[in-house]
């Protein structure tokens, strides 16, 4: 079986986010979408309700395994999970500017590949930090994330 993990917060799962997945899913067997928490981060969602709004989304694609990030490298964590690849959507060159070392560094330190997918040219403008600032300031983001997604949005 090809594993691969598509890691990140997801705070919150945005339609960029959901493409990545999805085209994922059609290239390997299994996709682990493994939810982070990033200290350095402020998130509006703790990791329980991420993870619940992940699995939701994806509650339909058997093929989409839903959980925590645990904590140390990420290669590690590949290489325990048996994943041949990490995916990384870009949306820009500076994604690829920042993604590149630690794509060269993972693999230097467990062999694990990282396969990074363009991001969906209509989305190439939506952050979930983005989203977030939007709906704070009461706009519309109904077309940039999940309808369960923004229902969790509202309802907080």
């Amino acid at each position: 079986m090809k594993r691969a993990i598509c890691p990140g917060s997801f705070d919150p799962l945005h339609l960029g986010h959901c493409s990545v997945i999805r085209r994922a899913a059609r290239l390997f067997d299994e996709v682990v979408v493994a939810v982070s928490t990033n200290p350095h981060k402020t998130h509006r969602f703790t990791e329980q309700e991420r993870i619940a709004l992940v699995r939701e989304v994806f509650a339909d694609e058997p093929g989409v395994v839903v959980e925590p990030l645990e904590s140390g490298l990420i290669a590690d964590y590949a290489q325990r999970r048996e994943a041949v690849a990490l995916v990384k959507g870009l949306r820009n060159g500076a994604d690829y500017d920042y993604e590149l070392p630690m794509a060269i560094m993972n693999r230097s330190l467990t062999g694990v590949e990282t396969v990074f997918l363009p991001g969906e040219p209509s989305l190439l403008h939506v952050s979930s930090s983005l989203v977030m600032e939007v709906a704070a300031l009461g706009g519309d983001v109904s077309s940039f994330v999940p309808p369960q997604v923004l229902h969790a949005i509202r309802t907080r």
